[in-house]
């Protein structure tokens, strides 16, 4: 069980993450070195020696140094030294060194009893089976802008070929672990969390949703409340539902605050047809604020250009046609006489904060970037834009977007949002608009 660095060690490697990243020559010699001091695994070697430039290498090196023991920090010293690297390790040695003396002082001067000659017994973290670390960086608070209404000329322009929302919007539900129980440890505090479960209650109340907020459940309690969510008869007299999941994560799952993980398939098929006939037909739409990986994305530099283009004629469906030759009027005079059949999954629309396999960034004070550009984007964009292109505003939004640490592996790190879709008319939510009939 390798645990956790000790805190001083942990602050070294961050105050020095810049000059680290600038000067470090990761090679594989100063790889090998770690790998043969079982500091990395295999995989963690080949994960930084597959990166094609050394500040990359750096930033993945950096980023998993922390959490590979408490013998990691003087490992990583000893190998700098090896790879005639030594300035940087003394950079290192010389700040965790200061640091330990500057808190023994301050203990020594802020206890009031005798200080015992024993050492301080350092407790461990086991290490993450799953990587769900979120970074917080510091700002300012979210955006408040009142949702902007749209219009009724709008509305009669663009109704017809919509989801009808002429009845009441619909229920939606926030989940949001931020606080993870004593049997995880691995889970942190998600600070910040509590800032994006308010914004997404505030907008979704303006767009005339009934929202319900859950707080810090374990995986069967998120199950289970989602579960009574799902069977709400109100459903049948709604427009479309809303469901937000607010945690820790990784690919294809979110944890709960047990430290178990809700597998996100089984909540798609929670809310298909065949498990939620209440709302057939209607728009299902998800947001899942979570990593889906431990990788930092790094970003690359922009090289000026044009860009490609894909070759005309070139898309061919992998199965055969549909509808081709005389079993097309068979099929029609079937549907006749048949019940419409709907597709076991259908008319679902899901943002996600980041790609596979990489880490979603979280604000402090003003809460996830995710969160913080749909909040945004919902106020601004939803009067006159149908949901699936707000998403791709979003997503825009987040590509711009750049981390500012100064001083940690994070500085300029990036973030890119997706989504998936399986709409079958465009979803405008015509907020604060009631047609009179």
């Amino acid at each position: 069980m390798l645990g956790g660095m000790q805190e001083r060690d942990k602050k070294a490697l961050r105050k020095r993450s810049v000059i680290l990243s600038k000067e470090m020559v990761v090679d594989e010699l100063l790889v090998q070195s770690l790998t043969a001091d079982e500091i990395l695994t295999d995989s963690m070697a080949e994960s930084i020696l597959v990166e094609k430039t050394s500040q990359k290498r750096s930033y993945r090196l950096l980023s998993l140094l922390p959490k590979r023991g408490p013998r990691a920090f003087s490992s990583f010293c000893s190998a700098l030294k090896d790879t005639e690297q030594h300035h940087l390790s003394a950079l290192l040695t010389e700040y965790s060194e200061s640091d330990s003396r500057e808190a023994d002082t301050k203990r020594l001067l802020d206890s009031p009893f005798p200080l015992s000659t024993q050492e301080g017994v350092f407790t461990a973290k086991r290490p993450r089976t799953h990587e769900s670390v979120e970074m917080c960086l510091d700002a300012d608070s979210p955006i408040t802008t009142p949702v902007l209404p749209c219009t009724p000329d709008f509305y009669l322009s663009h109704f017809q070929q919509s989801y009808p929302m002429v009845s009441r919007r619909g229920l939606a539900l926030v989940i949001s672990n931020t606080v993870f129980e004593a049997t995880a440890p691995d889970l942190e505090t998600r600070k910040g969390g509590e800032v994006d479960e308010e914004v997404l209650r505030k907008v979704f109340t303006e767009l005339e949703y009934q929202v319900t907020v859950q707080r810090d459940l374990t995986a069967q309690d998120m199950k289970m409340c989602i579960e009574a969510f799902r069977r709400q008869q109100d459903h049948g007299n709604m427009d479309s539902c809303v469901l937000c999941l607010l945690s820790h994560g990784v690919e294809g799952a979110v944890y709960g605050t047990d430290g178990e993980l809700l597998p996100l398939d089984w909540v798609f098929e929670a809310f298909d047809n065949a498990h939620c006939p209440l709302l057939q037909n209607k728009p299902k739409m998800f947001f899942i604020q979570a990593c889906r990986g431990e990788e930092m994305d790094c970003g690359v530099e922009q090289l000026d250009g044009p860009g490609r283009t894909s070759s005309p004629g070139c898309e061919e469906r992998d199965a055969g046609r549909e509808g081709e030759g005389d079993g097309d009027g068979r099929r029609r005079q079937e549907r006749g006489r048949l019940r419409v059949k709907l597709p076991q999954r259908s008319d679902m629309i899901c943002g996600y904060a980041s790609l596979k396999g990489t880490a979603a960034m979280r604000n402090t004070k003003r809460g996830s970037w995710f969160i913080q550009e749909l909040n945004t984007a919902l106020r601004l964009r939803a009067r006159d834009t149908h949901l699936s292109d707000i998403m791709v505003q979003v997503n825009g939004r987040i590509k711009e977007r750049e981390g500012y640490a100064p001083g940690t592996p994070h500085h300029r790190c990036k973030e890119m949002s997706e989504f998936t879709s399986s709409l079958c008319k465009d979803l405008y939510l015509f907020p604060k608009y009631h047609p009179h009939y």
